[in-house]
């Protein structure tokens, strides 16, 4: 087996579609036996699942990626495990022993700001991050703002009209690169060729926006063996920390007297969604 690490000076690399190198492991028998650090080429996010697919990589390790960037890498057949931090090695390591847990999509959100977490003890809710299963392979952004800073003004609504966000009502715009896989891809594609002043109305499927729910993101864990579970109940969102200390979001589905269930599926994965976008500037 092959694993990729996205690499910076022996760290895990945050961002996925920008990394300049992978350290490559060769594993055999659940153990390395090799590694090597490999140039992206400057490879952008469209072309990184095929350049990972022609060097035999089957799971990928890495900090933040976009839908888009998951989808196509599940395509080319390759594992994504995201939210990894700290020395890559240990990434590694974690991996092969079951305790390196993905936060899944976790650098698409519709818009950053205004997004504040807490944590596990004090069952502070928190809007998560964690997306779902990967969609279908999607082409490369093209247009004439991508690969620019955008500013946009938005209003988000679901399909029966109840609003579940605005930069109108917070008085700023948002700012993203457009393409460079911070915004969900509809989103994305949408700003990608807009002129300034131009608003658009755009309705976006779940593998445009969050994914589909993915079945393996729930899962159920014994009270005794979790500080401070017996304290949650059904319906909190709640942040949980893996073996390599990366906090993650899930939601609690269920619970009894001895087990509790978590779901860290994004809230918003399975969800049709539609913006308003009114493209205020181009950088």
């Amino acid at each position: 087996m092959k694993i990729a690490v996205t690499y910076d000076n022996g760290n895990v690399f945050q961002h996925f579609g920008k990394t300049e190198y992978f350290k490559l492991y060769e594993v055999e028998d659940n153990k390395v036996v090799s590694s090597e650090v490999m140039s992206s080429n400057g490879t952008g996010h469209g072309a990184l699942a095929g350049l990972l697919a022609e060097r035999s990589v089957e799971v990928l390790i890495c900090g933040g990626l976009g839908g888009g960037a998951q989808a196509a890498l599940g395509e080319a057949g390759i594992e994504v495990c995201s939210g990894a931090k700290g020395d890559t090695d240990q990434a590694v390591e974690a991996y092969l022993k079951g305790e390196l847990v993905s936060t899944g999509v976790n650098c698409d959100h519709h818009h950053e700001e205004g997004h504040s977490c807490g944590n596990h003890e004090d069952g502070h809710s928190c809007g998560g991050n964690c997306g779902g299963g990967c969609g279908s392979k999607q082409p490369e952004l093209t247009g004439r703002n991508v690969g620019k800073i955008c500013r946009t003004h938005y209003k988000g609504t679901f399909n029966d009209g109840t609003q579940f966000d605005s930069s109108y009502d917070r008085g700023e715009p948002l700012e993203f690169t457009c393409g460079a896989g911070q915004m969900i891809r509809g989103f994305d594609a949408a700003v990608a060729d807009m002129e300034i002043g131009q608003i658009v109305d755009v309705h976006l499927m779940p593998e445009e926006a969050y994914g589909m729910p993915n079945p393996n993101a729930i899962f159920t864990v014994e009270i005794a063996e979790l500080a401070g579970s017996e304290d949650l109940e059904p319906g909190q969102q709640v942040y949980l920390t893996n073996q390599m200390g990366q906090p993650f979001p899930v939601k609690v589905t269920a619970k009894d007297e001895t087990t509790i269930t978590f779901d860290a599926n994004h809230e918003m994965a399975g969800k049709e969604l539609n913006f308003r976008i009114e493209l205020v500037e181009v950088k």
